[in-house]
């Protein structure tokens, strides 16, 4: 395992447990689909900021460029991860909380890939 999918792992930790602690702190407040809505607006901040400044260090495009293209890929992967946190939460009744950490784990392959040949192409 090279160095950048190691620090894509680790930002994409703390981008996953910023999520889940934002949801924890407001799911009780609003409609679960809100509260994960909410974590992931925040956590799209941290996993930029890291995976600009760490997993794609040498990325080839402007920050400007990549901004616009990992908001479009991060919200590709929320879209994947709303899908299946509702299908979870409300077709299985699982719990929130493992709802909500099956629908990251699911969304984060997809925004590995996109993130790696698009957003941050070298």
């Amino acid at each position: 395992m090279n160095a950048s999918n190691v620090w894509f792992l680790t930002v994409g930790s703390a981008a996953a447990l910023t999520h889940m602690a934002v949801f924890a702190l407001v799911q009780h407040r609003m409609w679960p689909e809100l509260a994960n809505a909410l974590g992931f607006g925040i956590a799209f901040f941290v996993s930029f900021a890291g995976h600009r400044c760490l997993s794609f260090k040498d990325a080839g495009t402007s920050v400007a460029t990549s901004l616009g293209r990992f908001a479009v890929t991060a919200l590709a992967g929320f879209a994947s991860n709303e899908l299946v946190f509702v299908l979870l939460l409300r077709g299985l009744a699982l719990p929130a909380l493992l709802a909500l950490f099956a629908a990251l784990v699911f969304a984060a392959g997809q925004t590995f890939v996109l993130s790696r040949f698009w957003a941050f192409r070298r």
